[in-house]
Protein backbone atom coordinates (compact mmCIF):
# COMPACT_ATOMS: atom_id res chain seq x y z
CA UNK A 1 0.00 0.00 0.00
CA UNK A 2 0.92 3.57 -0.54
CA UNK A 3 2.94 5.18 2.63
CA UNK A 4 -0.06 7.94 3.02
CA UNK A 5 1.49 8.54 6.26
CA UNK A 6 5.35 9.55 5.14
CA UNK A 7 3.42 11.68 2.85
CA UNK A 8 1.37 13.27 5.78
CA UNK A 9 5.22 14.16 7.12
CA UNK A 10 6.37 15.44 4.16
CA UNK A 11 3.55 17.63 3.39
CA UNK A 12 4.28 19.05 7.23
CA UNK A 13 8.21 19.50 6.30
CA UNK A 14 7.27 22.01 3.04
CA UNK A 15 4.98 23.85 5.20
CA UNK A 16 7.49 24.34 8.02
CA UNK A 17 9.81 25.42 5.01
CA UNK A 18 7.56 27.88 3.79
CA UNK A 19 7.20 29.65 6.94
CA UNK A 20 10.86 29.88 7.15
CA UNK A 21 10.73 31.18 3.32
CA UNK A 22 12.39 28.49 1.60
CA UNK A 23 9.70 27.49 -0.43
CA UNK A 24 8.53 29.99 -3.84
CA UNK A 25 4.66 28.95 -4.89
CA UNK A 26 2.54 31.84 -6.47
CA UNK A 27 -1.18 31.57 -6.32
CA UNK A 28 -2.55 28.65 -9.06
CA UNK A 29 -3.89 30.34 -12.63
CA UNK A 30 -7.52 29.38 -13.68
CA UNK A 31 -8.12 29.44 -17.15
CA UNK A 32 -11.87 28.51 -18.43
CA UNK A 33 -11.89 26.18 -20.98
CA UNK A 34 -15.14 24.31 -22.54
CA UNK A 35 -17.09 22.48 -19.54
CA UNK A 36 -14.24 23.02 -17.10
CA UNK A 37 -11.10 24.40 -16.06
CA UNK A 38 -7.30 24.78 -16.87
CA UNK A 39 -5.32 24.97 -13.68
CA UNK A 40 -1.70 25.79 -14.04
CA UNK A 41 0.63 25.69 -10.92
CA UNK A 42 4.54 26.31 -10.15
CA UNK A 43 6.59 25.50 -7.11
CA UNK A 44 9.72 25.81 -6.25
CA UNK A 45 12.23 24.82 -2.61
CA UNK A 46 16.27 24.65 -2.96
CA UNK A 47 16.02 21.28 -4.53
CA UNK A 48 13.43 20.75 -7.38
CA UNK A 49 10.86 23.19 -9.16
CA UNK A 50 7.64 21.56 -10.48
CA UNK A 51 4.66 23.00 -12.85
CA UNK A 52 1.48 21.11 -12.04
CA UNK A 53 -0.65 21.35 -15.27
CA UNK A 54 -4.42 20.22 -14.88
CA UNK A 55 -7.42 20.23 -16.49
CA UNK A 56 -10.90 19.70 -14.66
CA UNK A 57 -14.40 18.91 -16.13
CA UNK A 58 -17.03 17.90 -13.62
CA UNK A 59 -19.06 16.94 -16.11
CA UNK A 60 -16.53 14.03 -17.97
CA UNK A 61 -18.55 10.51 -18.20
CA UNK A 62 -16.15 8.24 -19.76
CA UNK A 63 -12.72 10.50 -18.87
CA UNK A 64 -11.66 11.28 -15.62
CA UNK A 65 -12.85 14.54 -14.37
CA UNK A 66 -8.90 15.31 -13.40
CA UNK A 67 -6.44 15.18 -16.41
CA UNK A 68 -2.60 16.52 -16.44
CA UNK A 69 0.86 16.30 -15.70
CA UNK A 70 3.68 17.25 -13.10
CA UNK A 71 6.88 18.47 -14.73
CA UNK A 72 9.53 18.12 -11.91
CA UNK A 73 13.18 20.02 -12.73
CA UNK A 74 16.09 20.26 -10.99
CA UNK A 75 16.03 23.80 -9.16
CA UNK A 76 19.65 24.12 -9.84
CA UNK A 77 20.23 23.49 -13.55
CA UNK A 78 16.41 23.53 -15.17
CA UNK A 79 17.20 20.13 -16.31
CA UNK A 80 13.89 17.74 -16.71
CA UNK A 81 13.86 15.05 -13.92
CA UNK A 82 10.43 13.61 -14.41
CA UNK A 83 7.09 13.86 -15.54
CA UNK A 84 4.18 12.70 -12.87
CA UNK A 85 1.04 11.94 -13.54
CA UNK A 86 -0.92 14.80 -12.31
CA UNK A 87 -4.27 12.99 -11.56
CA UNK A 88 -2.53 10.00 -9.14
CA UNK A 89 -0.02 13.16 -7.46
CA UNK A 90 -3.45 15.31 -6.93
CA UNK A 91 -5.44 12.16 -5.35
CA UNK A 92 -2.33 10.93 -2.73
CA UNK A 93 -1.22 14.59 -1.77
CA UNK A 94 -4.80 15.78 -0.97
CA UNK A 95 -5.40 12.59 0.75
CA UNK A 96 -2.29 13.19 2.85
CA UNK A 97 -2.85 16.54 3.86
CA UNK A 98 -6.58 15.96 4.78
CA UNK A 99 -4.34 13.07 6.77
CA UNK A 100 -2.13 15.44 8.37
CA UNK A 101 -5.23 17.48 9.87
CA UNK A 102 -7.12 14.75 10.88
CA UNK A 103 -3.67 13.91 13.10
CA UNK A 104 -3.49 17.07 14.67
CA UNK A 105 -7.17 17.95 14.87
CA UNK A 106 -9.84 15.00 15.27
CA UNK A 107 -10.98 13.99 18.46
CA UNK A 108 -11.81 10.41 17.57
CA UNK A 109 -9.51 9.23 15.20
CA UNK A 110 -10.92 5.66 15.20
CA UNK A 111 -14.00 6.22 12.98
CA UNK A 112 -16.07 5.29 11.34
CA UNK A 113 -15.04 7.10 8.17
CA UNK A 114 -18.04 8.22 6.79
CA UNK A 115 -16.34 8.80 2.47
CA UNK A 116 -18.92 10.74 0.65
CA UNK A 117 -18.31 10.43 -3.44
CA UNK A 118 -16.48 7.12 -4.87
CA UNK A 119 -13.92 8.31 -7.41
CA UNK A 120 -10.11 8.99 -6.87
CA UNK A 121 -10.02 10.84 -4.43
CA UNK A 122 -12.23 8.81 -2.22
CA UNK A 123 -10.65 6.13 -2.46
CA UNK A 124 -7.86 7.71 -1.89
CA UNK A 125 -8.51 9.06 1.53
CA UNK A 126 -10.22 5.92 2.43
CA UNK A 127 -6.56 4.13 2.76
CA UNK A 128 -5.16 7.31 4.09
CA UNK A 129 -7.02 7.28 7.05
CA UNK A 130 -7.28 3.45 7.64
CA UNK A 131 -3.39 3.39 7.32
CA UNK A 132 -2.50 6.15 9.15
CA UNK A 133 -5.39 7.28 11.93
CA UNK A 134 -5.80 3.19 12.36
CA UNK A 135 -9.69 3.61 11.21
CA UNK A 136 -11.25 0.33 11.40
CA UNK A 137 -14.66 1.12 9.50
CA UNK A 138 -15.64 3.33 6.09
CA UNK A 139 -18.64 3.71 5.13
CA UNK A 140 -19.62 4.88 1.57
CA UNK A 141 -21.66 6.81 0.66
CA UNK A 142 -21.83 8.04 -4.14
CA UNK A 143 -24.94 9.74 -6.02
CA UNK A 144 -24.63 6.66 -7.89
CA UNK A 145 -25.43 3.31 -5.61
CA UNK A 146 -23.60 0.93 -7.95
CA UNK A 147 -20.23 3.02 -7.91
CA UNK A 148 -20.35 3.38 -4.20
CA UNK A 149 -20.76 -0.90 -4.13
CA UNK A 150 -17.53 -1.23 -6.04
CA UNK A 151 -15.20 0.95 -4.15
CA UNK A 152 -16.67 -0.73 -0.86
CA UNK A 153 -15.51 -3.76 -2.73
CA UNK A 154 -12.18 -2.30 -3.81
CA UNK A 155 -11.85 -1.47 -0.52
CA UNK A 156 -12.39 -4.87 0.91
CA UNK A 157 -9.87 -6.46 -1.51
CA UNK A 158 -7.21 -3.92 0.20
CA UNK A 159 -8.64 -5.26 3.61
CA UNK A 160 -10.67 -2.34 4.61
CA UNK A 161 -13.77 -2.80 5.87
CA UNK A 162 -16.14 -1.19 4.57
CA UNK A 163 -20.01 -1.27 3.68
CA UNK A 164 -22.75 1.01 1.21
CA UNK A 165 -24.43 3.71 3.49
CA UNK A 166 -27.66 3.94 2.13
CA UNK A 167 -29.38 5.88 4.82
CA UNK A 168 -27.11 9.63 4.33
CA UNK A 169 -28.23 10.89 7.95
CA UNK A 170 -27.92 7.57 9.73
CA UNK A 171 -23.73 7.25 8.59
CA UNK A 172 -23.45 11.24 8.93
CA UNK A 173 -24.75 10.78 13.16
CA UNK A 174 -22.92 7.28 13.26
CA UNK A 175 -19.34 8.72 11.94
CA UNK A 176 -16.32 10.68 13.88
CA UNK A 177 -14.91 11.18 10.82
CA UNK A 178 -16.55 12.52 7.32
CA UNK A 179 -14.90 12.97 4.34
CA UNK A 180 -16.29 14.84 1.48
CA UNK A 181 -15.13 14.04 -2.42
CA UNK A 182 -17.56 15.07 -4.58
CA UNK A 183 -18.07 17.52 -7.12
CA UNK A 184 -21.52 18.71 -5.78
CA UNK A 185 -22.21 22.41 -5.55
CA UNK A 186 -24.65 22.06 -2.92
CA UNK A 187 -24.10 20.57 0.27
CA UNK A 188 -24.05 16.65 0.61
CA UNK A 189 -25.14 15.68 3.91
CA UNK A 190 -27.45 16.83 6.64
CA UNK A 191 -25.72 19.04 10.14
CA UNK A 192 -26.96 15.90 12.27
CA UNK A 193 -23.58 15.23 13.10
CA UNK A 194 -21.30 13.98 15.92
CA UNK A 195 -20.12 17.20 18.63
CA UNK A 196 -16.72 15.52 18.45
CA UNK A 197 -16.80 15.13 14.32
CA UNK A 198 -14.07 16.06 12.10
CA UNK A 199 -14.76 16.97 8.60
CA UNK A 200 -12.63 17.28 5.45
CA UNK A 201 -14.00 19.00 2.45
CA UNK A 202 -11.77 18.67 -0.43
CA UNK A 203 -14.46 18.35 -3.47
CA UNK A 204 -15.13 21.56 -4.19
CA UNK A 205 -12.85 24.15 -5.29
CA UNK A 206 -14.81 27.22 -6.27
CA UNK A 207 -16.64 30.15 -4.65
CA UNK A 208 -19.87 29.06 -5.69
CA UNK A 209 -19.79 25.47 -4.65
CA UNK A 210 -20.09 24.29 -1.05
CA UNK A 211 -20.23 20.35 0.18
CA UNK A 212 -20.95 21.55 4.10
CA UNK A 213 -24.15 22.86 5.49
CA UNK A 214 -24.41 26.71 6.38
CA UNK A 215 -24.77 25.25 9.66
CA UNK A 216 -22.55 22.94 10.30
CA UNK A 217 -20.18 25.42 9.73
CA UNK A 218 -21.35 28.21 11.14
CA UNK A 219 -20.84 26.04 14.65
CA UNK A 220 -17.69 24.27 14.17
CA UNK A 221 -13.91 25.67 14.73
CA UNK A 222 -12.90 26.06 10.75
CA UNK A 223 -9.34 25.50 9.13
CA UNK A 224 -8.18 25.66 5.77
CA UNK A 225 -5.06 23.96 4.26
CA UNK A 226 -3.94 27.68 2.77
CA UNK A 227 -5.42 30.58 3.86
CA UNK A 228 -5.16 33.21 0.79
CA UNK A 229 -6.51 30.68 -1.49
CA UNK A 230 -9.16 29.53 0.96
CA UNK A 231 -10.47 33.07 1.24
CA UNK A 232 -11.57 33.47 -2.50
CA UNK A 233 -12.10 30.03 -3.41
CA UNK A 234 -13.49 28.20 -0.51
CA UNK A 235 -17.44 27.93 -1.29
CA UNK A 236 -18.27 25.81 2.14
CA UNK A 237 -16.70 29.12 4.41
CA UNK A 238 -17.51 32.08 1.81
CA UNK A 239 -21.41 30.94 1.30
CA UNK A 240 -21.55 30.72 5.33
CA UNK A 241 -20.40 34.44 5.08
CA UNK A 242 -17.58 32.86 7.89
CA UNK A 243 -15.66 35.83 9.64
CA UNK A 244 -11.96 34.75 8.31
CA UNK A 245 -10.53 35.40 11.72
CA UNK A 246 -12.34 32.55 12.97
CA UNK A 247 -10.22 30.42 10.28
CA UNK A 248 -6.88 28.93 11.05
CA UNK A 249 -4.23 27.56 8.66
CA UNK A 250 -2.90 24.32 8.85
CA UNK A 251 0.59 25.26 9.19
CA UNK A 252 -0.32 27.22 12.80
CA UNK A 253 -0.75 23.79 13.82
CA UNK A 254 2.00 22.00 13.44
CA UNK A 255 4.17 22.61 16.48
CA UNK A 256 0.96 22.96 19.08
CA UNK A 257 -1.57 21.19 20.51
CA UNK A 258 -5.16 23.16 20.09
CA UNK A 259 -7.85 22.43 22.30
CA UNK A 260 -10.42 21.89 21.00
CA UNK A 261 -14.88 21.18 21.79
CA UNK A 262 -17.38 20.49 19.30
CA UNK A 263 -17.24 19.86 15.12
CA UNK A 264 -14.20 20.53 13.38
CA UNK A 265 -13.85 21.28 9.62
CA UNK A 266 -10.50 21.36 7.72
CA UNK A 267 -11.63 22.81 4.35
CA UNK A 268 -8.81 22.21 1.42
CA UNK A 269 -9.13 23.89 -1.66
CA UNK A 270 -5.41 22.39 -2.83
CA UNK A 271 -1.64 24.49 -3.35
CA UNK A 272 0.97 23.58 -5.53
CA UNK A 273 3.05 23.65 -2.12
CA UNK A 274 1.47 19.84 -1.68
CA UNK A 275 2.25 19.27 -5.56
CA UNK A 276 6.06 20.43 -4.79
CA UNK A 277 5.70 17.71 -1.28
CA UNK A 278 4.20 15.30 -3.37
CA UNK A 279 6.58 15.25 -6.27
CA UNK A 280 9.68 15.26 -3.93
CA UNK A 281 8.17 12.22 -2.13
CA UNK A 282 7.64 10.33 -5.53
CA UNK A 283 11.20 11.28 -6.72
CA UNK A 284 12.13 9.89 -3.51
CA UNK A 285 10.06 6.64 -4.04
CA UNK A 286 12.24 6.17 -7.27
CA UNK A 287 15.31 6.54 -6.02
CA UNK A 288 14.82 3.80 -3.70
CA UNK A 289 12.91 1.57 -6.14
CA UNK A 290 15.96 2.27 -9.10
CA UNK A 291 18.52 1.58 -5.87
CA UNK A 292 16.81 -1.68 -5.72
CA UNK A 293 16.76 -2.49 -9.44
CA UNK A 294 12.89 -1.72 -10.09
CA UNK A 295 11.17 0.89 -11.84
CA UNK A 296 8.25 3.07 -10.32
Amino acid sequence: MFDYFSLSDAIADVLRARLAGRVAAPERLAVPVPGGVLLSMPAADDTIAIVKNITVHPQNKDLPVIQGEVLVLDAATGRKLAVLDARELTARRTAAVSLLAARLLAADKRGPLLVIGAGVQARAHAAAFCQGLGVREVLVASRTRARAVALVLELGGQGIAARVADDMAAAAREASLIVTATTSREPVFPDGVRDDVFVAAVGSFTPEAAEVPISLVSRATLFVDDLPSARVEAGDFLRAGVNWERVMPLERLLDASPRLSGPVIFKTVGHAIFDLAGARHAMGERREEDARGETL
